[in-house]
Parts: C-alpha cells; sequence; structure tokens
C-alpha cells in the first residue's frame, strides 16, 4: 500500500506506541486522526507533529471501552478525512494481578478496552474500509500474549484473544482486500513500564532479553509500518521483543 493521500486512525495515539505510529504515518504521506481519551497536551503535541508533515491531523476524543463512543470516533475520524484506509488499535493499558488478585471488574474492563474496542472499532469501521480497493487493520498485542506471564493474567489473556482475532477477521476480510496484522511487543520505554523497579530493569537486560537493550516505540512503528505496505501480509503477528519470547533457558 502506498501510503501519500491515505487515511488513518490510530487509536491510543497520543503516548508511546500509538503516537509513534501516527507520526511515522503522517511522515510517510498519510492524513492521521489520533484518539485519546482527553484532549490534553500529549495529544495537542502529536496532531501538531502530524501537520508539520503538511499531512492533515485532528485528535478524537473517545473512551475506547464503551461500544458508542467507538461508533462515534470512527464516524467523526471518517468524516473528518474524507474516509478511512488504515486503522490502528493502539488504545490499552496494563492489567496487572494473578487470577485471586483481579477482581470481576478489572477482569472486564481489561477486556473491554482491548477486546472489546477492537471488536467495535473494526466493525464500525468496515463500511468505510469496503469504500476503498484496499485497507489495512493493525492490532497491537503482546508477547503476554503469546508466552505466560507473572502477575498479569486478565492482560495476557486480553492480548491473546487479539492475536487470535487478527486471524479470524483477516481471513473473513481477505475478498474485499482488507488486510489485518497484528503487532506483539515485548518490553517497549513507554509509560506502561513506569512501575518496573531499577532491579526488574537490570534483570530484563542481563537475563530476559537476549540483545540486552529494550525497544523504543519507533522500533515498533517501523514494523506497523511494514505491515500496512506490504500488500502480501495479512493474518500475520510480528513479535518485536529483542529475542525475549523464543528463548528456551538462560
Amino acid at each position: 500500500m502506498e501510503l501519500t493521500g491515505k487515511r488513518a486512525l490510530v487509536t491510543g495515539g497520543s503516548r508511546g506506541i500509538g503516537a509513534a505510529i501516527a507520526v511515522a504515518l503522517a511522515r510517510s504521506g498519510a492524513h492521521v486522526v489520533i484518539n485519546a481519551r482527553h484532549a490534553d497536551e500529549a495529544a495537542q503535541d502529536v496532531r501538531d507533529q502530524i501537520v508539520a508533515t503538511g499531512r492533515r491531523g485532528q485528535v478524537v476524543t473517545a473512551d475506547l471501552a464503551q461500544g458508542d463512543e467507538v461508533a462515534r470516533c470512527v464516524d467523526e475520524s471518517a468524516q473528518f478525512l474524507g474516509g478511512l484506509d488504515v486503522v490502528v488499535h493502539s488504545a490499552g493499558g496494563p492489567s496487572f494481578g494473578r487470577i485471586e488478585d483481579v477482581s470481576p471488574e478489572q477482569w472486564y474492563a481489561t477486556f473491554d478496552v482491548h477486546v472489546h474496542g477492537a471488536y467495535h472499532l473494526c466493525r464500525q469501521a468496515l463500511p468505510w474500509l469496503k469504500q476503498n480497493r484496499e485497507g489495512a487493520i493493525i492490532l497491537i498485542s503482546s508477547v503476554a500474549g503469546i508466552r505466560g506471564c507473572a502477575g498479569a493474567i486478565a492482560y495476557g489473556t486480553a492480548k491473546g484473544a487479539i492475536s487470535q482475532f487478527t486471524r479470524m477477521l483477516a481471513r473473513d476480510l481477505a475478498d474485499d482486500n482488507l488486510r489485518v496484522n497484528c503487532l506483539e511487543p515485548g518490553v517497549i520505554r513507554t509509560r506502561f513500564h513506569d512501575k518496573m523497579s531499577p532491579e526488574q530493569r537490570e534483570h530484563n537486560l542481563k537475563n530476559r532479553i537476549p540483545l540486552h537493550r529494550e525497544g523504543t516505540s519507533e522500533q515498533v512503528a517501523e514494523a506497523c509500518l511494514l505491515l500496512i505496505q506490504n500488500d502480501y501480509l495479512t493474518g500475520e503477528s510480528i513479535t518485536i521483543d529483542g529475542g525475549l519470547s523464543m528463548q528456551v533457558t538462560r
């Protein structure tokens, strides 16, 4: 897919991975709407970076855990852009705890933003995407969705569902030339890891990550562009984690 002039919606686009993807899309020629829960300084900064590339940019506030909010977000974004060619679902956040620690409310809330948000987003965007000869959907999972991760049962289970949702949706939409792919980041230095202690970080770098360094949001954005631009990729997941999930022992 040639991105010049294409129209993209990036949820969770005000910070971290979502922000990096939004800016990378704009620098590659796309007009971009970012979704955030609040039109705060961070969201406006990302919008300004998009506009600085010469592309159209806008912030649409919405809570992706609410189906009606998702519908409004998609429609407002498509109306501003004049359609949709690319949808990236990066909204989400951590959800820690073992099963005995996770309340039903936390469990459902985790699925609301990660899984149900993806369902509502893709379903609402589909009529817009089908108006074009091609389209791309990118979903953000995690290495926690493909490997066991202690103390994050709700998060890991929800992210595992995203990886499978990618494959199922890609198969359903292939006849419409709408491609669906997934990113599975490892330890990427964003607000997600703000509570990581210096000891945990040192342990990661020495023992858990074979490349002995954390990843960046910009590296994830590069992988995202690959999945969008290569029009023979669908139903696939790229794990970008410095080798964390591939090793058997250390």
